[in-house]
C-alpha cells in the first residue's frame, strides 16, 4: 500500500508583487490576447461579461484596451469601476484572474498609441472615431495558476507520473500584487 505522501501532489505556491507580478502578468496576457471582462454590475441586456482584446500592459501592470463609448460596458464602468479580467494562455496553464479598478476616457494620445487598422471594423471613422473610448484597468488584486518550468516539462512529468503511478506536479500558483 502506497503511503499518502508517495501520491500527494506536490504544492507549489509563490506570490509574486511588484515587477516580477508585472513580469507574470504580461507573460500570461501575451499568451492569452484576449480575456473575459467582468463588470461589477450589468445594465440593460448585458450580462456584465464579454471578450476583450488587451491593447497593452504597460510597466506598472495597467492592463489597456480600446472600446467603444456606447457600450454596456463604458456604461457599467461609469456607475461601478469594479472589473475582473479572466485570461487562459493555453489548455493546461497561464491562468490569470485580476481584479482592478477600470476608467474610461477619450485619451486622444492613447488611441493613437494603441490604434491598429483592423480596429476599423469597429471604429469606421479610423482612429478619429468619436465612438471610441479608452479603458484602463488598474489592478488590485490577482491571482495566476501556470507551469513552473514551461509546458514541454509539465508534459514529461505527467507523462512519467502516469508511467510510475505518481503525481509529478509542475504547476505553481500564487497572488500577484503590484
Amino acid at each position: 500500500m502506497n503511503s499518502i505522501n508517495e501520491n500527494q501532489t506536490e504544492h507549489n505556491h509563490e506570490d509574486l508583487s511588484g515587477v516580477a507580478a508585472v513580469e507574470k502578468i504580461k507573460q500570461i496576457i501575451d499568451k492569452a490576447e484576449s480575456c473575459f471582462f467582468s463588470t461589477a454590475i450589468a445594465v440593460a441586456e448585458s450580462c456584465g461579461t464579454r471578450p476583450m482584446g488587451v491593447q497593452e500592459v504597460d510597466d506598472e501592470g495597467n492592463i489597456w484596451f480600446l472600446s467603444a463609448n456606447d457600450s454596456h460596458k463604458d456604461q457599467e464602468i461609469a456607475i461601478n469601476p469594479s472589473v475582473t479580467l479572466h485570461f487562459q494562455g493555453s489548455a493546461h496553464s497561464d491562468f490569470l484572474v485580476i481584479k482592478g479598478t477600470a476608467t474610461a476616457s477619450r485619451d486622444e494620445n492613447r488611441i493613437k498609441e494603441l490604434w491598429k487598422p483592423i480596429f476599423k471594423t469597429w471604429f469606421t471613422e479610423g482612429e478619429n472615431d468619436p465612438r471610441i473610448s479608452v479603458i484602463k484597468v488598474t489592478p488590485t488584486e490577482g491571482y495566476y495558476w501556470d507551469t513552473k518550468y514551461g509546458f514541454a516539462v509539465a508534459g514529461i512529468k505527467m507523462a512519467i507520473g502516469a508511467l510510475i503511478g505518481k503525481t509529478l506536479d509542475d504547476s505553481i500558483e500564487g497572488k500577484v500584487k503590484m
